[in-house]
This record gives structure tokens, C-alpha cells and sequence, in this order.
């Protein structure tokens, strides 16, 4: 086998995808709980998404950024405010390498805070502000000038701020998605927030995994009163294609000058086309997300199993923590007809199409009663 295989990849073949199911070769239906990690908010083969990149694809499916596709303003002011400026990239870990460089040209050689558990990529300079020592530290040396702070911990928080006095910015992922669905705490955002202000800091918040309506808002760190200089977004954005992008605010907006980032293919014509019409759908759709996340979490609380430690998230991203790994767990579900996505060994993660109905819901949590 000549592809390098890094990934725990499920043992069967795909033959189609519709909704929130998953359909194998041998023609076995499987609930999908994550929707390609979070991307796919209106779930697979979305017929007006398909429509719609089919329609582009037939015009043109690539020029380069010699040419403005004119959908790119149009999503542009879909994940972002009046005044405000985005760049758009292929991914999440792209996205976060742009925040960082527009943070350093405008930092110099301050000190950029991060926190523990927090995810931000796998790239060289996304590593240096990932709070995984596992998958971090054997690529050492990174991105001098980075310190670690531990996750709603006010102490740690103060003690580095203490140390640290040209510290000039922060990575901030308010709703941890690979660290566990774990939200920052309140007593800790406000912490966080007075230093902030009182250091003048430069706020950029990771919405890779819980914005663009995960959580029932545009972005989760308005869940917070958090007030954010850079954002950066992906998954969701391109509907199923890949797209990431950057949305910069205030003086944000006037660092970065013509030759200092490029892409190739971004923004790619067909990811903005499916962007489009997921974007303006979701965009209606704050408020039936805000009850079905409610519902399903819900839902989750009723399972009575002495495995479970705790039920938490926002929206429709929601996570169980177990007590202790259960051996073979992703087997278990498999053979119900169901694909669970378990993160840091003991937290199956739910990231589930955005349009999940409650039906839906409480089949999933019929199956889940029987696999834990």
C-alpha cells in the first residue's frame, strides 16, 4: 500500500452519503454522529449544495487570484461584520498561520499566549500554539516567543501574564473541540478578558470546529462577551469543500499589504458556491439550533450509565466524558450502526449536521443507551 496511512481509518468503503447517514459498499446504513468532523452542517449531499456546485463546476471549477469570483464578497459579509476585512484560505491550519502572521508583523517580538488542550493545527507555526505536547513536541524547536497557560485556570493565567510582560496577544479557543467540548469557564473568560484589555493584548479566537452556527450563534466566543480582533473559521465554511478564512477587525484590517499571503486555490469557485448557500441558510436558523442542541443535550442527560462523568457543550456540539476509556468503543458503535468520534481517549465528541431533526435525535440516543 503505497498511501501513507496515519489515520485509524474505518474498515469499510463509502458507496454514498445523504443526511445524516453514511451508506458502505455492502450496503450497511450508519448513523454519522460528526458530519466529517464538523463540515458538513446541513449534512452529506445536501441537494441544493450539490446543485449549486454542480451548476458551478459545469462554468468553472478553478481561475486563480488573478480573478475575483463575485461570490467572494457575498461570503465575505456572511462571516463577518461591516467594517471588518477577510482573506480566505484552504483549512483551518491555514487559517491559523495567517492569524499568526499578521499577529507577528504587528507584534514584532512580543510573546503570544496560548492554552492547554487547545487545537490549532498541525503545521509548523499552528504547532507552535497547540496545546498537545503529544503531537507538538517532538517537532521542537517552533515559533519562539509562544507561552503555555493552562485552560480555566485564572492562577495559571495570572502567574504567566505576571511572568510574561511582552506577552502582545492571544490564541483563544473559547469552546474546545479536540481538548474534549470543553467551554471556558465564566470566572476564567473574565480573567482573561480584564488582562486583555488592561495589556492591550490582541484577542484572536479559533472558531475553526464551533463557529459559523455550531453553537447556535455565528461564532461561540459570543456566547462569552468576548470581544475578538482576529477570527478564524473553517470546516463548516465551504460546505463540504475545503475553505478557511480570516476575519480581521480594527487596526487588524491594515497589516497586511499586497504579496504578503497568497493561496493558489483560494478562495476556490466551487467551495464558495456551496459556502454561499450553507452560509444563508444557517444564518435562519439560529433558533432551531439553539433547541434541538438543547434537546439533544437534553437527551443525553437521561442516559443512566455509571460509565458517565459528564455531559457538556453548546448548540450542537456536545460531548460525553466518560469515567474511563471503554476498550473497543468505536467497534461497539460501528456495530450498531453508529460512527462516534472519541477524542483524548474518553470524550465521544457529537458534531452532527446542523439540520438534525428530533427524530433523529432520539433514534442516535436509542442506540447510544445500548453502547454505553
Amino acid at each position: 500500500m503505497r498511501y501513507l496511512k496515519l489515520y485509524n481509518s474505518y474498515d469499510f468503503t463509502i458507496d454514498r452519503a445523504e443526511g445524516v447517514y453514511i451508506y458502505d459498499s455492502e450496503g450497511n446504513k450508519y448513523f454519522d454522529t460528526f458530519a466529517g468532523i464538523g463540515v458538513l452542517a446541513l449534512g452529506h449531499s445536501h441537494p441544493e449544495v450539490v446543485e449549486a456546485v454542480s451548476e458551478k463546476l459545469h462554468r468553472y471549477a478553478h481561475t486563480s487570484n488573478y480573478f475575483l469570483d463575485p461570490e467572494t464578497e457575498r461570503v465575505a459579509e456572511l462571516i463577518s461584520d461591516e467594517g471588518d476585512k477577510v482573506f480566505f484560505v484552504n483549512s483551518g491550519t491555514e487559517a491559523t498561520e495567517l492569524a499568526l502572521k499578521v499577529i507577528k508583523k504587528k507584534i514584532g517580538s512580543g510573546k503570544i499566549l496560548f492554552f492547554s488542550n487547545s487545537f490549532h493545527g498541525r503545521s509548523l507555526g499552528a504547532l507552535s500554539v497547540n496545546g498537545f505536547p503529544g503531537i507538538r513536541d517532538q517537532f521542537k524547536p517552533l515559533l519562539p516567543g509562544m507561552v503555555e497557560a493552562e485552560f480555566n485556570s485564572v492562577e495559571d493565567l495570572r502567574q504567566k501574564a505576571s511572568e510574561n510582560p511582552d506577552i502582545a496577544a492571544v490564541m483563544f479557543e473559547p469552546l474546545q473541540g479536540s481538548g474534549g467540548v470543553q467551554p471556558a469557564d465564566g470566572e476564567f473568560v473574565e480573567e482573561l478578558k480584564r488582562i486583555t484589555a488592561a495589556n492591550n493584548w490582541i484577542m484572536a479566537v479559533d472558531e475553526v470546529q464551533a463557529g459559523l452556527y455550531r453553537t447556535a450563534k455565528r461564532y461561540s466566543y459570543q456566547h462569552f462577551g468576548i470581544e475578538a480582533d482576529i477570527i478564524t473559521a473553517a470546516k463548516t465554511l465551504g460546505g463540504g469543500l475545503p475553505l478557511g478564512g480570516v476575519i480581521m477587525k480594527g487596526e487588524m484590517t491594515k497589516v497586511l499589504e499586497p504579496g504578503d499571503h497568497g493561496s493558489t486555490f483560494a478562495p476556490n469557485p466551487l467551495a464558495l458556491r456551496g459556502a454561499k448557500v450553507v452560509l444563508e441558510k444557517l444564518q435562519t436558523m439560529e433558533d432551531s439550533i439553539a433547541e434541538r442542541g438543547e434537546y439533544f443535550l437534553n437527551k443525553l442527560k437521561e442516559i443512566e450509565s455509571d460509565k458517565i462523568k459528564e455531559v457538556r457543550g453548546i448548540g450542537l456540539m456536545l460531548g460525553i466524558e466518560l469515567k474511563e476509556e471503554i476498550p473497543s468503543l468505536r467497534d461497539k458503535a460501528q456495530a450498531e450502526g453508529v460512527l462516534l468520534n472519541v477524542v483524548k481517549s474518553k470524550v465521544i465528541r457529537f458534531l452532527p449536521a446542523l439540520n438534525i431533526t428530533k427524530s433523529e435525535i432520539d433514534l442516535l440516543v436509542g442506540k447510544l443507551k445500548k453502547i454505553i
